[in-house]
């Protein structure tokens, strides 16, 4: 069994590696530092084959499926992403193009040419990492948020495809909220809302995706949060989410 993770070198992505090999899947672990995945490598029990490269470029994300095509992949995790705070006119253009091309194209690459290989073998699993902020606008953080309800949207049309045509493939969405990861420190953002920990939602995650669940919501305050956003007013759930990004700062 061969799992491939982006995003590993911390936080969920790294979590759901430990959770993996634990499990019995061989690991090839993807990320920018390769420092830090040669730490996850030394830490776990089964094989783990180790890729640096930055995802934001779409070459690299379809040299990465070329490199590893022909070695069985069952699970892919999506986690590779980040995010920005502050007003869109006054964000980094550069960094946003970056954030689109790692948090949507680059999943958009990985998940279409790995699925394509699935399908033939009517076998696999995807789990695909967004946000609650998936479902949600994000005024002061507008373009993460977009990134994030373009996740939701592939991987919820993906699914109905797959169920149409009684595949045994899998696709999932995890849409968490606050989690203690790195992601803080790239946004230049501080959450005041209580964070969960990304051992816990990395196994919850795993625990859904091999039931086969859509939409993937750990903690009840997601949940709720989810219900909301559903029903109330589209303006005023972003002025809440104004308020709510306000004080992060």
């Amino acid at each position: 069994m061969k799992a491939l993770v982006t995003g590993a070198s911390s936080g969920i992505g790294r979590d759901i590696a430990r959770i993996l090999s634990k499990m019995g899947y061989d690991i090839i672990a993807v990320a920018r530092d390769g420092n830090k995945l040669n730490d996850l490598k030394e830490e776990l029990s089964t094989k783990v084959e180790i890729i640096a490269l930055d995802l934001s470029d779409n070459e690299s994300c379809v040299a990465l499926y070329k490199a590893v095509k022909n070695k069985n992949i069952d699970v892919l995790i999506n986690n590779a992403g980040f995010g920005d705070f502050g007003e869109f006119t006054k964000t980094d253009l550069d960094k946003e193009i970056n954030m689109i091309n790692t948090n949507i194209t680059a999943v958009h690459i990985l998940t279409k040419l790995f699925l394509q290989d699935m399908v033939k073998k009517d076998k696999g699993y995807i789990l695909n990492v967004a946000s609650i902020a998936g479902f949600m606008p994000g005024p002061l953080m507008a373009t993460y948020y977009s990134t994030k309800s373009y996740i939701v949207r592939l991987t919820q049309g993906i699914y109905t495809e797959l169920k149409k045509n009684k595949s045994n493939v899998s696709i999932s969405v995890l849409c968490p909220g606050p989690v203690k990861t790195n992601f803080d420190n790239v946004a230049n953002v501080k959450f005041n809302l209580k964070s969960m920990s990304s051992e816990y939602v990395a196994k919850y995650a795993i625990n859904k995706m091999f039931k086969h669940k859509l939409i993937i919501l750990p903690g009840i305050k997601i949940k709720l949060a989810k219900f909301l956003a559903k029903i109330s007013p589209e303006k005023l759930t972003a002025r809440v989410c104004y308020h709510m990004q306000k004080m992060k700062k």
